[in-house]
C-alpha cells in the first residue's frame, strides 16, 4: 500500500514532537543520577533542566525567520541534526562543563525542530485536514509527557542516565531518513527577506532576562533582570514595528484571532504546567505514597490528553476551533478550582475527577487553539505563527514553574519538602492552583473575545 506524501510528514512532526518533550521532561527522572556522577552540587543540578528551556525560549523567534527564508524542511533537518548531535554529546559527555554545553546544542535543535516541524505540518496538509494533522503532532507530545517518566526511569534504573540519551538517536536518524527519500518538497515563505539579526539579538537578550529573573523574581536581582527584560521585549516589539523583513512580524497581532489564542495558549501552559508537579508533591508529601504509585496515577492526565487532542483537532475543522478551545479550558479551569481546596483529607476519587476532567479539558483545548493560531495567519506566515506558539508554550511553561518555586519560597522559607511540613506544602499547593485557575479564566476571555472578532481564518489552499 502506497504511503501518501502528508502522513510522512505527520509521522516525522509527530517523532520530533514526542522526543523534544520526551528528554526534556524525562531528564528530571536522570538528574539525580548525573548530579551524582559528576559530583554537581544543589545550584548546578537545578541548571540541568533550566539551561535546555533558557535555549529554546532564545532560539524560537529567530528560527521562525530563519526557517522561511532557507526552508521549512532544511530548518528542520538542521535541527533534528542539531538535537542528535546534543543527544550524542550528551552520551559521551566527561564533565559538568560538557554535559551542560550539550544541553544547551540541544535546546537550540529543539527549538528549529519546534517551530519548522509545525509550519511544515501547515504547508503540507491541505486546509481541511490541518487541524487532524496538527492533532496528531500534539499527541506526540502529550504521550511523551505520559511515557517520559515511566521510560526514563526504567533506562536510568536499568542501564544508567546515558541510556535516555542513547534511546532517542535511532528514533531521530529514522526521521532524517524519511525527510531525505520521502519528503522531497521544499516551502520558503520569506526567501527575499534578509535576516534580521539586530532584532533576534534584541529578543535573546530580552527573552532571557525576563525569563531567568521571572525564576528568581524573590530577590532583588531576579526583580531587575525581569524589568529590564520586560524593557528589551517592548523596545524589541518597537523596533521591529518598523522594519522591512522583521524576525518576528509584529502586525500579525493586529489579528484578534491570532492574539486571542496566543494569549489564550500563553495562559494554558501557565497554569497546567505545574499540576503534575502540584499532584506528585500531595501523593508523596502529603499521602506517603512512594515515587512508582505516584507516577502510576500521574499517567491518567496526559494518556486521556492524548487520546482527545487528535479527536479534538479532526473537529476543530469542522466546528470554529476557539469555541471548542474555550469549552476545553472552561473544564480545565474547573479541574484547577477543584485541586485549590486539595488537603490531606481530599477523597482519592475527587482528586482523580480533577484530573480526567483537566485531561479532558486541556485535550479539547490544546488542539483546536493550535489549528487556531496557525490559521489565522497567510500560508506565507506559517513559521513566524509556529514561532509565536512555541514561545508562547516555553514562556508559559517556565512562568509556571517559576510561580511553583515562588509561591513555596514564600511559604516554606529554605525548608526542605518533606512529609513533616505537609500542611504547608498543602498551603503552597492551593494559592497556586488558584493562581493557576484564575489564568484558565483568561484563557476562557481570549477564546472568547476571537470568537466574536471579525478577522476570518485563512482555509486557502498552500
Amino acid at each position: 500500500m502506497k504511503i501518501e506524501f502528508e502522513t510522512y510528514v505527520i509521522f516525522v512532526s509527530f517523532i520530533t514532537s514526542f522526543f523534544a518533550v520526551f528528554l526534556s521532561n524525562g531528564i528530571i527522572i536522570g538528574v539525580p543520577a548525573i548530579a551524582s556522577d559528576f559530583a554537581m552540587n544543589n545550584v548546578i543540578q537545578n541548571w540541568v533542566p533550566t539551561i535546555f528551556f533558557l535555549v529554546v525560549a532564545v532560539f524560537t523567534v529567530p528560527a521562525g525567520q530563519i526557517s522561511g527564508k532557507y526552508g521549512v524542511k532544511k530548518s528542520l533537518l538542521a535541527g533534528i541534526l542539531v538535537f542528535l548531535t546534543g543527544s550524542i554529546g550528551a552520551c559521551l559527555a566527561f564533565s559538568t562543563e560538557s554535559f551542560l554545553i550539550f544541553r544547551i546544542i540541544q535546546g537550540a535543535g529543539v527549538a528549529f525542530l519546534n517551530v519548522s516541524a509545525m509550519a511544515m505540518v501547515v504547508s503540507a496538509v491541505k486546509p481541511q485536514n490541518r487541524g487532524k494533522a496538527l492533532g496528531f503532532t500534539v499527541t506526540g507530545v502529550y504521550l511523551a509527557t505520559s511515557l517520559s517518566p515511566v521510560i526514563c526511569g526504567f533506562l536510568v534504573h536499568n542501564l544508567g542516565w546515558r541510556s535516555m540519551f542513547y534511546f532517542v538517536i535511532p528514533f531521530l536518524v529514522l526521521c532524517i531518513v524519511l525527510m531525505i527519500f520521502k519528503i522531497p518538497q521544499e516551502w520558503k515563505t520569506y526567501e527575499h527577506d534578509k535576516i534580521d539579526k539586530i532584532g533576534s539579538v534584541l529578543y535573546g537578550i530580552g527573552i532571557l532576562l525576563f525569563i531567568y529573573g521571572f525564576t528568581t523574581l524573590i530577590t532583588t536581582n531576579g526583580k531587575i533582570l525581569t524589568v529590564l527584560g520586560i524593557a528589551l521585549l517592548v523596545i524589541f516589539g518597537i523596533y521591529e514595528l518598523k522594519q522591512k523583513s522583521p524576525v518576528f512580524n509584529m502586525n500579525l497581532f493586529k489579528n484578534k484571532k491570532f492574539t486571542s489564542s496566543n494569549i489564550a495558549a500563553l495562559c494554558s501552559y501557565l497554569a497546567i504546567m505545574v499540576v503534575t508537579t502540584i499532584l506528585n508533591y500531595h501523593f508523596q508529601y502529603v499521602r506517603g505514597w512512594n515515587a512508582q504509585l505516584s507516577g502510576m496515577i500521574l499517567i491518567i492526565t496526559p494518556i486521556i490528553m492524548a487520546i482527545m487532542a487528535p479527536n479534538a483537532g479532526k473537529l476543530s475543522d469542522k466546528i470554529h476551533p476557539q469555541k471548542l478551545a474555550a469549552l476545553g479550558i472552561g473544564i480545565a479551569a474547573v479541574a484547577l478550582i477543584i485541586l485549590t481546596f486539595l488537603n490531606g483529607d481530599t477523597p482519592l476519587y475527587i482528586v482523580i475527577l480533577a484530573m480526567i476532567l483537566q485531561g479532558i479539558g486541556m485535550g479539547l483545548f490544546s488542539s483546536p487553539n493550535m489549528n487556531a493560531i496557525m490559521s489565522s495567519v497567510p500560508p506565507k506566515d506559517a513559521p513566524t505563527a509556529s514561532a509565536s506558539q512555541a514561545t508562547m508554550r516555553t514562556i508559559g511553561q517556565t512562568m509556571s514553574l517559576g510561580l511553583l518555586t515562588l509561591v513555596f519560597a514564600w511559604i516554606m522559607g529554605n525548608l526542605e519538602l518533606s512529609p513533616q511540613y505537609a500542611s504547608m506544602i498543602v498551603q503552597s499547593s492551593q494559592i497556586i492552583c488558584g493562581i493557576c485557575a484564575f489564568a484558565c479564566i483568561l484563557a476562557i476571555f481570549a477564546s472568547l473575545i476571537g470568537i466574536k472578532s471579525s478577522d476570518k481564518f485563512n482555509t486557502r489552499p498552500n
